[in-house]
């Protein structure tokens, strides 16, 4: 793409009304749009890197047997009322209207009755378990204060999956295959370092739900480490008899803030009973289904890695993850200078390698002005092209963007680095 297409520009500024390091650095490097306080448009860089979050949760929870779907947004008082979650005395974070014909509607907080509803109409028998459905939706709450960017937002995007089983055998079977999945998603999004699976209050149906965190000081949980092990434990269950049970020594967990990613739930018969939502055994016997939730805040995530890995001179996205893989940089005065037009043959040679380009052609700005845009955007691979770099040939200077030294290589050299 070249960046003259893009509309949005950069800002050497923090905007004035934000004080998260991620809405900031979103918002100066055009990425996001805050339209209010805690409601973000997302731009065409951000929806590329959202999109690249959403391939990858996809890809992993169709690994352990999910199935997409889309459930709808507003949603039915009749529904929720079985649960007696539509009172606003036990959830007060919705945003309700009445249609034109007065009835009372909702917008999505999360899920479970949505499920519940939608899969009583599917599963009768043994024979039509398991099940495991997910989406990806705009998640709407209405928060007292949002002021942590787009990882606590009163509109975003999430993926939540719900597992339907016939008894918690199967569920544990499951929910195992989940934490794996889940892990992969911190890794391949370049998180996995800083993320721990850690022991939660598990409600009603099991002794512990697992979230998973990632440390950052911009975190709203305390979290105790066991660094050899891998896990924490967050503070809200942290007992004596909690660490006797995981065999864990108190003196080495280190406590550290941290930003929730995700969470996996077993729900037991909480959701299942209210909408008899049963099955018919072997037997014949109605008996009834057993849940499990997983979410994911996609959004959230985002928001999470540039927290976490970016620098004083912006964001540094993994390649996994980032917009684009390589942005292009000719410094010259104008489109006849050879730098450009050398750019130009380089740009439509990478790309036609399947090799996604961010072309900085815009023309008469400074090279001091692209390298910070380009620090800021925090593409994985810098190329520049110049007359310096090519006046003994067709040579570029090639830059990580979490390394400081910059290289001389040939475009051959380049395009081989690239397409390893």
């Amino acid at each position: 793409m070249r960046q003259t297409q893009l509309f949005t520009k950069t800002s050497k500024d923090n905007p004035s009304d934000e004080v998260s390091k991620n809405a900031q650095l979103l918002i100066r490097a055009g990425y996001i749009h805050k339209e209010m306080a805690g409601v973000y448009s997302i731009l065409p860089l951000g929806y590329r890197v959202m999109e690249k979050i959403i391939g990858i949760v996809k890809e992993e929870m169709n690994t352990i047997g999910g199935i997409q779907m889309k459930t709808s947004a507003i949603q039915s008082k009749e529904v929720w009322e079985k649960t007696n979650r539509w009172s606003d005395d036990i959830v007060d974070n919705w945003f309700k209207t009445t249609l034109k014909n007065g009835t009372e509607v909702g917008l999505s907080f999360t899920n479970e009755e949505a499920y519940s509803s939608i899969m009583k109409n599917f599963i009768s028998s043994y024979k039509d378990l398991p099940q495991y459905p997910y989406d990806f939706k705009t998640i709407f709450r209405n928060e007292t204060r949002s002021k942590s960017g787009i990882m606590r937002g009163r509109e975003f995007y999430w993926k939540a999956l719900y597992s339907f089983s016939a008894d918690q055998e199967q569920h544990d079977t499951f929910y195992e295959k989940a934490k794996t999945a889940y892990s992969n998603v911190y890794k391949r999004v370049g998180l996995g370092d800083y993320t721990y699976m850690t022991f939660a209050s598990g409600g009603t149906f099991s002794k512990y739900s697992h979230e998973f965190q990632t440390v950052s000081d911009a975190g709203e949980d305390l979290i105790y480490i066991d660094e050899a092990k891998g896990i924490a434990i967050n503070k809200e269950v942290l007992t004596d008899d909690v660490l006797a049970e995981l065999e864990i020594n108190r003196d080495s967990l280190v406590e550290k803030k941290a930003i929730e990613v995700g969470n996996i739930f077993s729900l037991g018969f909480k959701f299942s009973e209210p909408f008899q939502l049963t099955y018919k055994t072997t037997e014949g016997t109605e008996v009834p289904v057993f849940m499990g939730s997983y979410g994911i805040g996609i959004t959230r995530l985002m928001g999470t890695v540039v927290e976490v890995l970016s620098d004083e001179k912006g964001i540094v996205w993994p390649e996994s993850i980032a917009p684009f893989k390589v942005h292009l940089l000719p410094l010259g005065d104008d489109i006849t200078s050879m730098s450009f037009e050398e750019a130009k043959n380089l740009y439509i040679e990478l790309t036609s390698k399947g090799i996604e380009v961010l072309w900085d052609d815009r023309i008469n700005v400074m090279a001091g002005e692209k390298f910070a845009d380009s620090d800021l955007i925090g593409i994985p691979h810098r190329v520049v092209v110049s007359a310096r770099s090519l006046k003994d040939g067709k040579f570029v200077e090639y830059k990580k963007r979490n390394s400081s030294e910059a290289k001389i290589v040939s475009f051959e050299e380049l395009i081989q680095m690239l397409t390893a």
